[in-house]
């Protein structure tokens, strides 16, 4: 069957968007730039505040860009289920990439507040891919294709919401707030439970709920790692971080199981 020119623009933009992300990876890991935790004055390093995960946590992004490319590729390839998956998805794929691409961008200029405004741009362009994923028949793509897709945006979205807090917390110390200080550790702990919040709010789309999980949980994780074993230390900051991390995993136990039940009940 022909592809519409419509189909065809989609499937370009998509892989521009790609190739300029990978621009932006080369530049926010120091190939061709300063690297992210070396940008902005320090502000987005591991030991910057205490919402900062730990190092180690950065290695999800391997994982999501892989996903990343081979939506890239899979998105050109023929098949009326997945060319209808690709229509509904490619269009905010692309858009995130940009702004993925744009976030490490304006990073290396130290426009840190320009920043935040990036990264909340970009939850709400996958929280919308999420719950347009939610709309999709589970069988559109095939099994490979439907779960590729879903497993992408599901640790995407996940991530980025963890990175969105994270992100403000580096923005106020930036601008001289104390966000390692006796106060800022009351802060951090308001903010590990909208962090907590916002990730089971995500996980009401089915379809990326394990996704969603998996990178939050994991984000939490060497959040309170790092509040355990690196500068600014807080044992306080890191055992809510436990807790979070905790509470995120079993809320997505519990809203599987729940669906399960309103299923066989129906």
């Amino acid at each position: 069957m022909p592809v519409n020119m419509s189909d065809r623009t989609r499937q370009v933009v998509v892989t521009l968007a790609e190739i300029f992300c990978v621009l932006g990876t080369l530049v926010g890991v120091g190939v061709i730039g300063t690297r992210v935790e070396e940008s902005s004055g320090g502000s987005l390093s591991a030991d910057a505040t205490l919402l900062a995960p730990a190092g180690p946590a950065f290695s999800i992004w391997s994982v999501i860009y892989v996903g990343l490319a081979a939506y890239t590729v899979w998105q050109w390839l023929p098949g009326p289920g997945r060319s209808e998956l690709a229509r509904r998805t490619g269009w905010m794929v692309a858009a995130s990439m940009v702004l993925n691409a744009a976030w490490l961008l304006v990073t290396q200029q130290g426009w840190i507040w320009v920043s935040v405004l990036v990264i909340l741009a970009l939850l709400l362009v996958l929280a919308r891919l999420a719950l347009e994923l939610a709309s999709t028949s589970e069988h559109a793509a095939g099994p490979v294709g439907t779960w590729l897709v879903r497993i992408t945006v599901g640790l995407y979205l996940g991530w980025v919401s963890v990175a969105t807090f994270a992100n403000v917390a580096a923005a106020l110390g930036s601008s001289g707030v104390n966000v390692t200080g006796g106060g800022a550790v009351l802060a951090a702990v308001l903010a590990l439970a909208l962090v907590t919040s916002v990730a089971v709010a995500l996980m009401r789309a089915e379809p990326t709920r394990w996704g969603v999980a998996a990178a939050a949980v994991w984000g939490l994780a060497w959040l309170a790692y790092g509040r355990f074993s690196d500068e600014p230390r807080s044992e306080v900051v890191g055992a809510f971080a436990l807790v979070a991390a905790a509470a995120v995993a079993v809320s997505a136990v519990a809203l599987t199981a729940g669906r399960g039940s309103d299923a066989r009940s129906a």
